[in-house]
């Protein structure tokens, strides 16, 4: 069984609980609360993307759109890509907002929402990211794929979910706290692999590796402006991390959260990025328009062929 499905059944012991309008809340029409969309809406793949303008770009590639909706910065275009129903919905920057999207799409498929109960047959969605991040290896170039293999969170995100990890991932992420401690004020670190379904099916030819999920783009990321860092040598300790052949391939801000929200409520997980940045080199990319159609055009080719 992929790993990321296996803590599904978990939930199925409260499904005749009714889940209060506190904890579930839904607008009037019964679509869930931020991303303001009912469960025919959306398709069983779903691209997730940071960037509300990405929707477009995404969509401009399907041959049919048949729902266009926004809320805040949540915007969802559902259509179909050579004959497979895709929805693309933009999440917003960082985890927080991934933890309000994830648990949405979710309640669409696994909760029914008139009756506020958890369903006896849950179902698992393929929640696939296509973004931008930045390189922490010299030999992974500006404009490059990357496929995260691993998500490691450095937020704190899934530190408030019961997160069951496997013996392997346990062991990384063991090795990953020595090597990167928290000095007891940063949030301690959290790792899932991405599901073994999706990385057959979209990361052929890619750099693989472990992605590291931020709290932030400036001082979390070492970046510095107008301050002083608290902990200068967070790029070195990320870079030369590496535990059985697995390094530290790139950071962002949404992976790891995705990761850990995916094997919690049994879904397939995956995220690709483009490096628009390698932080080793100190390059930037002069075409990012461009590398981003081009891993848009080439995922979407793959979900097709699944």
């Amino acid at each position: 069984m992929d790993s990321c499905i296996f803590e599904a059944k978990l939930l199925n012991p409260n499904s005749m609980n009714k889940i209060p309008e506190s904890e579930l809340i839904l607008n009037s029409d019964l679509s869930v609360y931020h991303l303001n969309l009912h469960p025919h809406e959306i398709a069983d793949t779903v691209i997730n993307v940071g960037d509300p303008d990405r929707v477009g770009m995404v969509s401009a590639f399907f041959q049919k759109i048949e729902l266009k909706k926004q809320k805040r910065e949540f915007v969802t275009h559902t259509g179909t890509y050579k004959g497979k129903r895709i929805t693309v919905l933009s999440t917003g920057i960082g985890t927080d907002n991934i933890d309000i999207a994830y648990n949405e799409l979710d309640a669409l498929v696994n909760i029914n929402l008139k009756e506020r109960t958890i369903k006896e047959d849950l179902s698992s969605l393929n929640l696939i990211r296509i973004g931008t991040s930045g390189s922490l290896q010299s030999d992974i170039p500006i404009d490059g794929f990357v496929f995260s293999q691993y998500g490691l969170g450095l937020d704190g995100l899934l530190n408030f979910y019961k997160l069951k990890n496997t013996p392997a991932e346990a062991e990384m992420i063991d090795a990953f706290r020595k090597h990167y401690p928290t000095y007891g004020v940063l949030p301690q670190s959290y790792l899932v692999r991405s599901s073994e379904k999706l990385e057959k099916a979209l990361g052929e030819g890619m750099f693989k590796g472990i992605t590291a999920s931020c709290s932030g783009f400036y001082a979390p990321q070492g970046r510095v402006l107008r301050y002083e860092l608290a902990y200068p040598d967070v790029i070195d300790r990320l870079t030369s991390f590496e535990h059985k052949g697995n390094r530290l391939t790139n950071f962002e801000m949404e992976t790891g959260a995705m990761y850990g929200l995916a094997r919690i409520l049994g879904h397939h997980c995956c995220s690709i990025n483009a490096i628009v940045a390698n932080r080793i080199s100190k390059q930037h990319t002069h075409k990012g328009d461009e590398t981003m159609n081009a891993l848009i055009e080439t995922v979407l080719d793959r979900i097709s062929a699944m």
